[in-house]
């Protein structure tokens, strides 16, 4: 188990860093700050991110965001010498809320009911971002997916925000919920096709319900939605 241990005070950080040695976890990186967080991220994957929450600059609930939009499935705990922020802590999937000071056993069980947590949400939702805003979206809350570099930019009800993963692989998470790949850079929600029209090479064009938005299939994408539709 690799664990992330971000607190901006020394005491706190080594105090928990002992706890979780005594609990026979060895795996552990500390941070004092956001940005010492983020860069061991961009190093390596965790499975556990210990965050406090009010730390100078970014602080721990805005930090949170950041680390799950850069690693899917990663799990929170929140610790912290307040209890105000609980509700905006577990609106973002936090398994855990540690008021300081704890104790070991409070320190222990949080981490079996993090452990026993189901890896993936009952409701399959993505984590999007657009400069310093974070947008958690449902499937029926997005238009359409385009390919971008080495992300996809995201057209919702939210405006445009990007995510970071091929477009391959959400066409693998989202054909459940009734997306199409109509180009090699593009992926539909069927549900929400206001109209479409031929174009050349018998290509499609597809417009939206709610938004001006236009958007043109392959000649491959075109063909497979007329067989499945047609």
């Amino acid at each position: 188990m690799r664990i992330l241990l971000v607190d901006d005070e020394a005491l706190a950080r080594q105090r928990l860093e002992r706890m979780l040695r005594s609990l026979k976890i060895e795996d552990i990186t500390t941070a004092s700050n956001a940005d010492e967080a983020l860069e061991a991220m961009r190093e390596g994957q965790f499975d556990i991110a210990f965050l406090d929450i009010n730390m100078p600059g970014v602080n721990g609930i805005d930090l949170a965001y950041e680390l799950r939009y850069m690693q899917d499935g990663l799990y929170i705990i929140f610790q912290t010498a307040y209890s105000e922020h609980a509700l905006e802590a577990f609106d973002i999937g936090a398994t855990g809320y540690l008021v300081k000071p704890y104790s070991l056993d409070a320190l222990s069980n949080t981490l079996e009911r993090t452990k026993q947590a189901p890896e993936k949400k009952e409701e399959f939702r993505l984590l999007t971002k657009n400069g310093e805003n974070y947008y958690l979206l449902k499937p029926e809350d997005i238009y359409y997916i385009k390919a971008d570099l080495a992300e996809v930019m995201v057209r919702s009800n939210k405006g445009f925000s990007y995510y970071t993963r091929k477009i391959s692989d959400l066409e693998m998470l989202l054909t459940p919920h009734d997306f199409l790949r109509i180009h090699r850079s593009l992926l539909i929600n069927t549900d929400k096709i206001k109209e479409m029209e031929t174009i050349e090479q018998s290509k499609l064009r597809f417009s939206f319900e709610g938004i001006n938005d236009q958007v043109d299939s392959s000649k491959d994408g075109a063909k497979m939605f007329r067989n499945l539709f047609g």
